[in-house]
């Protein structure tokens, strides 16, 4: 039956396995799109418009925001990034889902802009050290930037709250499975299956017919 599609949010310090959920996601069903950024910065070598990222100039930012054509926005360095809402929207009624890779603040402003479509999950580590353990583990960053990483998981994980739900990431696999039932739950919502008035008017019809 067709249904309307939704927008996920994932968010999670970094470290707590917001990225894998994310790559297991979309490996789970193929179906599922992130969301693709536009940004005021310049292109790098081999990145294609529409593909990486959806380039523009400051003006034409700044006239998308005032369209309301930006599902959230944020300005980082002097370039502006944002999400914007045609794709998503198009997607949609498609019936396809769109991830978002975000933080708190943007995830507030899409819920803002889109409400009910809207499904947030937060992933926390099972503990402090253990996060810390799985960015050390990575070993990618320097002490420094690993305790600059720590810093700011304070305050991310001050935002639970405001999310739909909050899974607990003991285990990638266990996680992954509530994280499944999650997207096939909020998948089968009433408000989502445009369909079921039509079916349930040709139910009542088989009924007259009898």
């Amino acid at each position: 039956m067709p249904r309307r599609g939704l927008l996920l949010i994932l968010s999670s310090p970094s470290g707590a396995g917001k990225s894998t959920m994310a790559r297991r996601l979309m490996e789970w069903d193929t179906t599922i799109r992130f969301s693709v950024s536009a940004t005021t910065r310049k292109p790098r070598p081999g990145e294609e418009h529409g593909v990486h990222y959806w380039f523009h100039d400051h003006d034409g930012f700044r006239r998308l925001i005032e369209a309301g054509g930006m599902l959230e926005h944020a300005e980082v360095f002097g370039n502006f990034y944002g999400s914007p809402r045609a794709p998503v929207e198009k997607a949609m009624a498609e019936g396809r889902d769109t991830l978002f890779d975000i933080d708190w603040q943007g995830g507030q402003q899409i819920k803002q802009a889109m409400r009910d479509d809207v499904v947030s999950v937060f992933i926390l580590p099972p503990s402090i050290a253990e996060l810390e353990r799985r960015l050390r583990g990575r070993g990618q960053d320097s002490d420094e930037v690993i305790a600059g990483r720590m810093a700011k998981s304070r305050d991310e994980i001050s935002h639970w709250l405001e999310y739909d739900y909050v899974l607990v990431n003991h285990e990638v696999e266990a996680t992954f499975a509530d994280l499944q039932a999650i997207v096939t739950a909020e998948r089968l919502k009433r408000n989502r299956q445009p369909g079921l008035t039509g079916f349930v008017r040709a139910l009542n019809t088989e009924f007259d017919a009898r």
